[in-house]
């Protein structure tokens, strides 16, 4: 895993978007590790947060746009509440539609102030995430695509990019393009076996059962998603 921040030097800190650099190291580690069935782009980020422990003032422009950004996904890990939560210090929104246009704004923040920093390239994809879902899915495939056009294709942040871009192209009931994406997404070292399942619902939504199956086949014995598969499987039931 990355330093924790008290493990961090002062010069380690006022690098060049460290935020983003050690989400991506988090999130591969995380590819290596994961057992959940949809660790989305907003827990690979918060995964990060918990890595780095930003606790830093910022000075550069760069700094400032990592602080944006943390801003950000602050926002996004906060709770719907209508009543106060003892010892929750994220932000508490009396509805999902607050928190989603809190997360737009402050995404927005740091896409218009930080333009061309990897701060702003991951903004977008938290403004993705919440155009989703407020189900404004032209919005959602916009955010999206700026994101992918921007991240390395190496980067594993760039699943949930392609995630988040499947499911606002299922939304508007585009099967076929959900499956071509999450085809993609199975090019993404630690993330293939869980775009196979994903892949699989999608093609079996559409009424591609043999194309669902071939997907569910092709999850590997000793993976993680085996028993997820298996279980899929059957529920297809048989040719």
């Amino acid at each position: 895993m990355p330093k924790t921040a008290h493990e961090l030097t002062r010069k380690e800190m006022k690098g060049p978007d460290y935020f983003q650099t050690v989400a991506s190291e988090v999130a591969a580690w995380v590819a290596k590790r994961q057992k959940q069935l949809a660790l989305g782009a907003l827990a690979l980020l918060v995964l990060a947060l918990i890595g780095i422990g930003i606790s830093f003032a910022v000075r550069s422009s760069r700094e400032k746009a990592s602080e944006a950004l943390y801003t950000a996904v602050e926002d996004a890990s906060g709770e719907v509440s209508s009543i106060p939560l003892p010892n929750f210090t994220a932000p508490i929104y009396k509805t999902p539609e607050e928190k989603e246009q809190a997360v737009l704004a402050a995404a927005e923040k740091v896409r218009k102030g930080y333009a061309h920093t990897a701060s702003a390239t991951t903004a977008a994809l938290l403004e993705g995430d919440a155009q989703l879902a407020l189900g404004h899915f032209d919005e959602a495939i916009a955010a999206y695509q700026s994101f992918l056009a921007e991240i390395s294709p190496t980067d594993p942040l760039r699943f949930g990019g392609l995630d988040g871009l499947a499911r606002a192209k299922e939304g508007k009931g585009d099967l076929d393009g959900a499956a071509a994406t999450y085809r993609q997404a199975t090019q993404i070292a630690g993330f293939k076996d869980l775009a196979q399942l994903e892949l699989a619902r999608v093609l079996a939504k559409a009424g591609k059962k043999d194309e669902a199956r071939a997907a569910l086949e092709a999850v590997p014995k000793d993976s993680a998603y085996e028993t997820t598969a298996q279980e899929r499987l059957a529920r297809l039931g048989a040719k």
